[in-house]
């Protein structure tokens, strides 16, 4: 993995980890206090998944 890649990934786990920490677990998931840090913590892991499928077609190219 790419110098890159590992920067993105380590700011979509960080901002996966600020999401978790602010979640309300007292109050329902889908509540609207907790929905914003719901649909953040959704979008990094999008990020996360996108990033592996960009790792991946950026090796499918390269020959050794």
């Amino acid at each position: 993995m790419q110098k890159f890649y590992k920067v993105f990934l380590v700011v979509f786990l960080v901002f996966i980890a600020i999401n978790l920490y602010a979640l309300d677990w007292q109050t329902d998931l889908l509540s609207e206090d907790n929905l914003k840090f719901v649909f953040s913590a959704a979008s990094a892991l999008i990020g996360i998944i996108l990033l592996f499928v960009m790792n991946t077609w950026s090796k499918v190219g390269v020959k050794k």
